[in-house]
């Protein structure tokens, strides 16, 4: 089987956040998915397997694929950057768009555009207001001015952009949040960006994820309605990580489109087969 490391929402290598993709030529365990995954140790992995003609045929709506995402310690339900990664080397190796994945969230379709970038439609995940889970604060070690919670993160917004670019939180406390992750998110100081966000999950294995595509399902409601974009205005998010990435989001109803470019930096021969 091939496998490669792609990274997402970056135009150069060696930037955004990188993603294991495996294209399976075979059904396989999760057991064994999981084992890659832990073996690549990147934020996620994905597993990607073709659906023949007859059951696409037959799936309401129609899919091309089946796609799966694994952390080094868990599967998880959506996955931005290894969706963007796995449609990348899809379009790569002669897919023209666009592709139908089936997930765990549902069906997510991506297609190409002549930048070179890939737009993917994706859930809006929207986060009500809700109070700060105790010791939340004192983790992260800032004081929010707004906190909130979505499908499967709480989103804290804060002063400005140097308490976003300044966090050193504490990941052992941050781990212990009910939560999959936590968004940290402010408004931008600087155009071309609309707001800035950090995000961590040390509870899935992930201390810092450098640039998230779920997380920016939530940011995109927040940023739409605090800035005044309503549906089809395009936002522009900057995840201030070490590697650091540039998302576009697009408010469409409850589902948004999410914008970013991919490089593949790596590709090899899976040499160990599933049992």
């Amino acid at each position: 089987m091939r496998i490669l490391v792609v990274d997402a929402f970056t135009d150069q290598p060696f930037g955004g956040n990188p993603a294991g993709v495996c294209l399976l030529d075979r059904t396989v365990t999760d057991e064994w998915m999981q084992s890659v995954a832990a073996e690549l140790k990147h934020s996620e992995t994905a597993f990607v397997e073709p659906v023949d003609g007859d059951e696409a045929a037959r799936a309401t709506p129609a899919v091309d694929y089946r796609l799966r995402w694994f952390t080094p310690e868990v599967e998880v339900d959506l996955c931005g950057h290894a969706t963007l990664a796995t449609a990348h080397v899809l379009f790569e190796r002669g897919e023209s768009g666009p592709i139908r994945f089936s997930t765990r969230s549902g069906v997510l379709t991506v297609t190409p555009d002549r930048s070179g970038a890939v737009t993917m439609d994706f859930p809006a995940l929207p986060a009500r207001a809700a109070a700060a889970p105790d010791g939340l604060a004192e983790a992260l070690g800032v004081t929010p001015v707004w906190t909130g919670r979505s499908r499967f993160d709480v989103l804290v917004a804060v002063a400005d952009e140097a308490t976003v670019r300044g966090l050193t939180p504490d990941l052992a406390a941050l781990a212990a949040v009910d939560a999959r992750g936590v968004i940290v998110t402010a408004r931008a100081d600087e155009e071309p960006y609309d707001f800035v966000s950090r995000f961590f999950a040390p509870s899935q294995g992930i201390p810092e994820d450098p640039v998230t595509g779920s997380a920016h399902c939530v940011l995109g409601p927040y940023w739409a309605k605090e800035l005044g974009r309503g549906d089809g205005k395009r936002l522009t998010g900057a995840q201030l990580s070490a590697r650091g990435g540039v998302v576009g989001v697009t408010l469409r109803g409850d589902r948004l489109e999410l914008t970013g470019h991919a490089r593949t930096v790596l590709e090899g021969e899976l040499r160990v087969r599933p049992g």
